[in-house]
């Protein structure tokens, strides 16, 4: 379950589960989260939505 996502950098995302431990860090722009999804902005427009693993799920 994912609790929070925070932009660290200009180009990194972390993601952190409901005890506020670490989980996984993503390369882009955060653009929301659920409790199961990042979604992050890659290069351009493109839209990429991760689960709460980190596995890449689809691009918009």
């Amino acid at each position: 379950m994912i609790s929070t996502a925070v932009q660290k950098s200009s180009n990194r995302v972390e993601v952190y589960d409901e005890k506020g431990s670490y989980k996984f860090s993503l390369s882009g722009e955060l653009v929301g989260f659920t409790g199961t999804t990042v979604s992050v902005r890659k290069s351009g427009n493109r839209i990429e939505v991760y689960n709460d693993k980190g596995s890449y799920q689809f691009s918009k």
